[in-house]
């Protein structure tokens, strides 16, 4: 039986909140394949009684005897103990659990050849264990040992990727390499065909620089790095744009020619399509051989345990990882 693994992420956050709420939605029943919550029962409890929801958990041994969602009822997978239940602070003690729970979600997608739905997570928090994690995707590339991996964030406006992902800004100029670009377009074009079910994806390079270098005369990166890749990639068949000026590569008329942009740096795309579709965007984390997607937001700490927490995204995400299985 096909199933998906959510796991909820930051126990503090929104993440519990979220399946909590879900479960109790005619959707969770529509959707039409049993999702598993890796979580600690008493987390799941102790949050359902703050936000007044009557569930039912039911606890799982082997993930492979899950039944099709029932309303009201969350099918629970423990991994690990949670130490602070509580809502809307950040606990150093809760950061292994969170590390605990999205390796066996990792682990049993690469085994089991199941879907894994990720939830918030507070970097902050688990950087207090693991000073080198710097976020979801870089971490299920490492532990999935693949060569590659890239971020895309998807919605039913627009889907943008990113050649570098969480690194400072005054870093972007130096990891930004012909071969950098060639691998991800790569990447790109491969999983807009297998995932995306796309014949002849037509991808959007944007250039680094303002009005993409001006021809060298606003920085060279274009004429010297990006043009070459362009060439090369197009020798190879992957329709793909010259680089693109940032600044006029949304309008109405270039989103109906394009299926994915491929941006440079995490705050040049990422504002343009959560400004258009924040709360139906989700995460995907393309390369790797497992099926990931997630939530568009952060663990919204100010609102957790409130019950007002939106669950267009993780709707969404449960959906595309319906889809792609």
């Amino acid at each position: 039986m096909k199933k998906i693994i959510y796991s909820p992420g930051e126990p503090s956050g929104i993440g519990p909140d979220l399946i909590i709420q879900l479960c109790s939605m005619p959707f969770w029943e529509k959707i039409n394949v049993p999702v598993i919550c890796l979580a600690d029962k008493n987390l799941i409890q102790d949050r359902a009684l703050i936000l007044n929801k009557k569930i039912k958990i039911t606890l799982l041994k082997d993930i492979n005897n899950v039944n099709s969602n029932k309303l009201g009822v969350i099918q629970v997978k423990e991994i690990s103990k949670c130490k602070i239940t509580k809502p809307g602070k950040l606990y150093k003690s809760n950061a292994a659990y969170v590390i605990k729970n999205l390796d066996y979600g990792i682990d049993q997608s690469l085994e089991l050849n199941t879907s894994l739905v990720t939830g918030p997570i507070s970097k902050e928090n688990i950087i207090t264990i693991n000073k080198n994690f710097s976020g979801h995707t870089e971490y299920i590339q490492k532990k999935t040992n693949s060569n590659d991996v890239l971020m895309l964030l998807g919605s039913k406006k627009l889907r943008v990727a990113i050649a570098t992902t969480h690194v400072p800004l005054k870093q972007v100029a130096k990891l930004i390499t012909k071969k950098l670009i060639i691998n991800k377009a790569t990447i790109l074009h491969d999983e807009l065909i297998n995932k995306f079910k796309i014949k002849n994806p037509r991808i959007k390079l944007l250039g680094l620089n303002p009005h993409a270098g001006e021809g060298g005369k606003i920085g060279t990166e274009e004429k010297n790095i990006l043009e070459p890749a362009v060439a090369e990639l197009k020798r190879r068949n992957i329709n793909i744009s010259m680089p693109l000026s940032a600044d006029t590569a949304f309008t109405k008329k270039i989103l109906k020619s394009t299926d994915a942009y491929l941006g440079m740096y995490h705050d040049q795309v990422l504002p343009v399509i959560k400004a258009l579709s924040f709360g139906n965007t989700i995460n995907i984390t393309l390369g790797v051989p497992i099926i990931r997607t997630s939530v568009d937001h952060g663990v919204a700490l100010d609102i957790a345990g409130t019950g007002m927490s939106d669950t267009s995204s993780l709707e969404e995400a449960l959906l595309a990882a319906k889809r792609m299985m």
